[in-house]
């Protein structure tokens, strides 16, 4: 168990005058902060003792009921027997590492992946096998040919951190017959679908494949991540086992924070609150996109490598060919911005060339200047190492005469 590389670097920030792109915090200017405080005066003016008691490790029923109609909505049918209500999606994932994975076994991430999904399944000591992929996520007949004998394929499909790729519902598919073929079960993570910009994401893997697939949310980007409420979706077949995880665990996630949500989701609030968030993220997804164009070469020999994403909270970048990204966010400190490296993101050989942006807390104005001040450091790193290749050239030119 090792700290977190995203953890470490958010002390950066805290420097004064650091403009940070680094956190995958949502911004707190969305959160419903008197739809919350109305929802839990109702909570403890109606069920206070109950609010407040020891409550059923599944979950709050209600809540659980609105999660399996949510999810049929998206596609997905399940229900609400299949709901497990969990302390945030991250507790989700340490529940699947704990039930499926045994010291030795293999487990298949993308290339990247969320650094904190390895960070669940590393105390249970796996061995992780990277599936090859492309902009449009992991490629089918590489999980055919590297994941035989997984545990599990774990896999973002939606606006994945930290890439922001999506996969399409045709990939999503094939994907779901490769691992079905396979007999390697999928582990689907999908903190960021609600988050889309231009284009509502398709229905997820799972629904092409509802007895192999469990299936995580969260509340955490659509409410507020301080109610630590997240949720699995599993086949009767493990969910049992997720149960006896999570009453190991903590017994049950806290059934006050479960009814303050109920409250505020069941008379149909996310559908006019997300769309405020979508517009608010969309912007400053454009304003990003717009400064890394101006600021960032895509020619030459410090030509840079980007997607705009179609959703969620985060700009992938490849920068050139030797160049690595932690000795560039010292230079970028320097300069007044942070990032994250893009090394702890890959389970296998890492590529130390990347780099994660995120949008979502930072202004308009303050992304320009933070992106103007990330190609700059670049330039200064570049202005760097140019003497230093001389000086190392000079003995061999030395010799040659």
């Amino acid at each position: 168990m090792n700290p977190s590389a995203i953890r470490e670097i958010l002390k950066l920030t805290e420097l004064p005058g650091i403009i940070s792109l680094a956190g995958g915090l949502p911004s707190a200017l969305t959160f419903p902060v008197e739809a919350v405080r109305e929802a839990t005066m109702r909570v403890l003016r109606d069920t206070p003792r109950e609010a407040l008691q020891y409550a059923a490790s599944e979950g709050f029923g209600p809540l659980r009921e609105w999660v399996a109609a949510e999810m049929s909505r998206q596609g997905l049918v399940v229900s609400a027997a299949q709901v497990l209500i969990t302390t945030g999606s991250q507790q989700g994932l340490d529940l699947v590492g704990k039930v499926l994975i045994d010291a030795g076994s293999r487990v298949a991430v993308e290339s990247p992946t969320y650094l904190g999904a390895l960070q669940a399944f590393v105390p249970y000591e796996p061995e992780f096998v990277a599936v090859a992929g492309d902009d449009g996520g992991p490629l089918p007949d590489a999980l055919a040919s590297s994941a035989a004998g997984a545990r599990f394929l774990y896999a973002l499909p939606n606006f994945q951190n930290p890439s922001g790729r999506s996969i399409s519902a045709s990939r999503r598919a094939e994907l779901a017959g490769a691992a079905a073929d396979a007999g390697v079960p999928i582990v689907e993570d999908n903190p960021y679908g609600d988050l889309w910009y231009d284009v509502a994401p398709p229905a997820p893997i799972a629904s092409h494949w509802r007895q192999g697939t469990i299936y995580l949310g969260s509340f955490s980007k659509v409410l507020a991540p301080g109610l630590r409420l997240g949720y699995v979706i599993a086949p009767d077949t493990v969910f049992a086992k997720l149960v006896q995880a999570k009453q190991a665990a903590d017994l049950h996630t806290p059934g006050f924070n479960q009814r303050i949500v109920h409250e505020i989701v069941r008379s149909g609030f996310l559908d006019a609150h997300v769309p405020t968030i979508r517009s608010r993220y969309r912007v400053q997804r454009d304003a990003m996109q717009a400064a890394l164009v101006a600021h960032l070469p895509t020619s030459g020999p410090l030509a840079c490598r980007w997607q705009m994403p179609g959703g969620g909270m985060f700009f992938w970048v490849e920068l050139p060919a030797g160049v690595d990204s932690e000795a560039l966010l010292a230079k970028a400190v320097a300069r007044g911005v942070a990032f994250v490296p893009g090394a702890p993101f890959f389970a296998g050989a890492a590529h130390a060339n990347t780099l994660r942006l995120s949008f979502v807390t930072v202004g308009v104005e303050a992304i320009e200047r933070g992106i103007a001040a990330l190609a700059a450091a670049l330039r200064d790193l570049q202005d760097e190492a140019v003497p230093a290749r001389a000086k190392q050239a000079t003995p061999r030119a030395e010799v040659a005469r």
